[in-house]
């Protein structure tokens, strides 16, 4: 197949590339769901240019986990929920689970809510309307459309990111001072400080992107016919190299994304001292008298376009965790009627979400407190995480290197004292 895929005649050099990138491109992509646009449009507008280095901090370890759980999906066939249960009590193994469900359809609602309110601000109706489109759609395709065609079009959507590129360049930027703030800040912290540090932390370093790829790496493992490392070792150079380039470029695509956004809000809102903002469809709206109105389109259209990669991989996540841990029978390629119960808790969480556009609920407050709370969760995990992808019993040969494992093991340890700073301030 892989042979196939090089001929020329099948598809140009620069296609046959891009369709080797696979779940690390989208997870980073939809890393910046409209969430993680609302949080790091804060963290511009509240603190400028100065908080611009931790964008740069969270892609060595981003990078680093998301290897590390693509890497344990691919050697063992099994996805990270289920390798968990090896190294973690089961009721922990199930606690986290549950709050990872409860977070990802709390980030559905808001994200879903965020959609609906970017739609209105382009053609002024419709939020509700639209972001029921937008859930009825999303769900339709994750139901009815084969894995192996639906990737494709997660693909082509984290072209959508691209919008927060080309914003960038419809304002006036000092440079030197971008380069001042990234690798020299001028900032005291504090509390307030620190909550948004490790809202970034877990919107940027969140516990459903590590279940969607290891997951999806299984997926792909079956897909391609080549299954597990451990069963077919041979095929482990091509498949490491593959998994180590899909997550240095997929996470450096999040990570610049996240930093334009960052930098878009610093160099306009903050500058025009409007530093609190509270959900990314505001953070459009307020950037349309300062940047102008292209700026506001790019900004708006890119919320709906991040939300339609991301809403998949939420629900998804969550679907394959708790199936992992049932014994369900799971997988976007199966057909609806053959995992019930696994495309029935992907309904669930879209049926939750909207349901949260009718309560008297703030999603955007309970979108901020869902990030910290990914935050929170994602220490345990990535520890039980490293634990795994240092056992010989789980992974032979395949453990990760050393280097891996160091920058892995610093990411869970900068998660936990963020989380901890927290609490003692």
């Amino acid at each position: 197949m892989t042979d196939q895929m090089d001929k020329p005649s099948r598809a140009p050099a620069s296609i046959s590339w891009f369709r080797r990138l696979g779940p690390g491109l989208i997870t980073g992509a939809a890393d910046d769901d409209p969430g993680g646009i609302a949080t790091h449009s804060q963290l511009g507008a509240q603190f400028g240019l100065n908080m611009l280095w931790t964008v740069v901090l969270t892609y060595p370890l981003m990078t680093a986990i998301q290897s590390i759980c693509a890497r344990i999906g691919r050697v063992t066939g099994e996805g990270l929920a289920a390798n968990m249960t090896h190294v973690l009590p089961r009721w922990l193994a199930s606690l986290i689970v549950l709050l990872l469900l409860v977070a990802n359809i709390v980030n559905i609602g808001a994200d879903l809510a965020a959609m609906g309110a970017a739609a209105q601000l382009v053609l002024g109706w419709g939020d509700v309307f639209f972001a029921i489109i937008f859930a009825v759609g999303s769900l339709l395709l994750q139901v009815f459309v084969p894995y192996h065609r639906y990737v494709h079009i997660l693909k082509w959507l984290t072209l959508s990111l691209l919008a927060y590129v080309g914003v960038v360049f419809t304002v006036s930027i000092d440079w030197m001072s971008v380069l001042r703030g990234t690798v020299w800040p001028e900032m005291e912290w504090s509390k307030d400080a620190l909550i948004v540090f490790v809202a970034v932390l877990g919107t940027s370093i969140s516990p459903y992107m590590f279940f969607w790829q290891s997951a999806e790496e299984v997926e792909d493992s079956a897909l391609d016919g080549k299954g597990s490392l451990l069963d077919h070792p041979a095929n482990a150079p091509t498949e490491l190299n593959r998994i180590a380039w899909d997550n240095y470029i997929g996470m450096a695509f999040a990570c610049v994304i996240s930093f334009f956004i960052v930098l878009t809000t610093a160099v306009t809102l903050h500058t025009a001292g409007i530093t609190d903002i509270a959900t990314s469809a505001e953070a459009a709206q307020a950037l349309r008298p300062i940047a102008g109105e292209f700026a506001f389109l790019l900004f708006s259209l890119g919320i709906i376009g991040t939300g339609l990669l991301a809403l998949p991989v939420l629900a998804g996540s969550a679907a394959y965790a708790i199936g992992e841990l049932r014994g369900w029978r799971i997988g976007l390629e199966e057909k609806p009627q053959n995992a019930k119960a696994f495309y029935g808790i992907i309904a669930l969480a879209f049926l939750v979400g909207l349901g949260m556009l009718f309560l008297p609920i703030d999603p955007i407050k309970a979108l901020f407190w869902s990030a910290v709370l990914n935050g929170l969760i994602a220490v345990p995990l990535m520890a039980a995480t490293m634990i795994v992808a240092s056992s010989r019993k789980r992974l032979g040969p395949f453990v990760a290197p050393p280097a891996l494992k160091f920058v892995g093991w610093a990411a869970t340890t900068v998660m936990a004292l963020a989380a901890l700073a927290m609490f003692v301030l």
